[in-house]
């Protein structure tokens, strides 16, 4: 079954009411967060109470990982070892900066006895990672998604948060070139101003059409949205259906469909759309509008 994550919220480790609310929220996916969302005092307790959530498996088919606090921090060790032990669907690494990082990462895991259900989900946000991305993607099988780090991204490269994403667009790209090289998934990244719908809508839209599998979100109110934005629409899964047919009938190497000509590799990207489709009905939550 295909893994659909194109709603994926991070969610406080720290507070209670947050993680039992997260098992109502039709996202795909959910980051429960030991880094950034939480004060360095609370962070034992977080640990606790996010690997007690993650393994309790009352959130339903959504797809769970943990975020950890990032190599080279006091607390990095005790979480990996500790959402290791829990069992979640993927550990979230910020910072990962080389092939080399990833390896140690998927041996620590492996070490503290992770499933083999756990996959080590990458945040790639610095300079370094950027040119690193393609062996970054391509250095373990454990590897499954790739998460940009948008909000550090800017930071690194003293830019600005701009309609259009013009200064992160290179980076962009560079990941998802690499994502895709590696075969893994790989999320856009947050959008910070929660209240301008319009503006959220227009990068969920550039996100998709550049080809990320869904995108990383900060408010419950961005998960419908996102949702519908990066579900095909009821057009696509139409025309995805009228495509192969047509293919099939005619029987040889080219067909037409629409008065367009389509080939094998037509199909291949309708038979994406269909298998897209199949995975959101059967989470039974938000798909696209024609």
């Amino acid at each position: 079954m295909t893994t659909v994550l194109r709603s994926v919220l991070y969610m406080p480790g720290a507070n209670d009411r947050a993680l039992e609310k997260a098992k109502t929220i039709p996202c795909d996916g959910l980051i429960l967060d030991l880094e950034d969302s939480v004060a360095p005092d609370a962070k034992p307790a977080a640990r606790e109470a996010v690997c007690a959530a993650a393994s309790s498996g009352e959130y339903g088919r959504r797809t769970v990982t943990i975020r950890v606090n990032s190599l080279g921090t006091e607390w990095h060790d005790a979480d990996l070892a500790a959402a290791a032990k829990a069992g979640p669907d993927g550990i979230v690494v910020p910072k990962v900066n080389s092939a080399t990082e990833v390896l140690g990462l998927v041996e620590a895991m492996e070490k503290a006895g992770a499933p083999e259900h756990t996959k080590l989900w990458a945040m790639v946000e610095t300079p370094e990672a950027i040119f690193n991305a393609r062996e970054i993607a391509a250095a373990s099988d454990r590897l499954a998604v790739i998460v940009m780090g948008t909000n550090d991204l800017v930071k690194e490269l003293y830019a600005e948060h701009v309609p259009g994403r013009a200064p992160l667009m290179t980076s962009l790209s560079m990941a998802l070139l690499a994502a895709r090289a590696a075969g893994v998934q790989i999320l856009d990244g947050v959008y910070n101003d929660v209240k301008n719908a319009e503006g959220f809508l227009a990068e969920c839209e550039q996100g998709r059409q550049m080809g990320f599998d869904g995108k990383t979100l900060i408010h419950p109110g961005q998960v419908e949205p996102a949702n519908e934005q990066f579900a095909p629409s009821a057009e696509a899964v139409e025309d995805a259906k009228g495509l192969i047919e047509a293919f099939e009938t005619a029987g040889s190497g080219v067909a037409t469909y629409k008065n367009k000509m389509i080939e094998n590799l037509h199909v291949e990207s309708a038979r994406r759309t269909l298998t897209i489709h199949e995975a959101i009905s059967a989470l039974g939550w938000g798909g696209r509008p024609g």
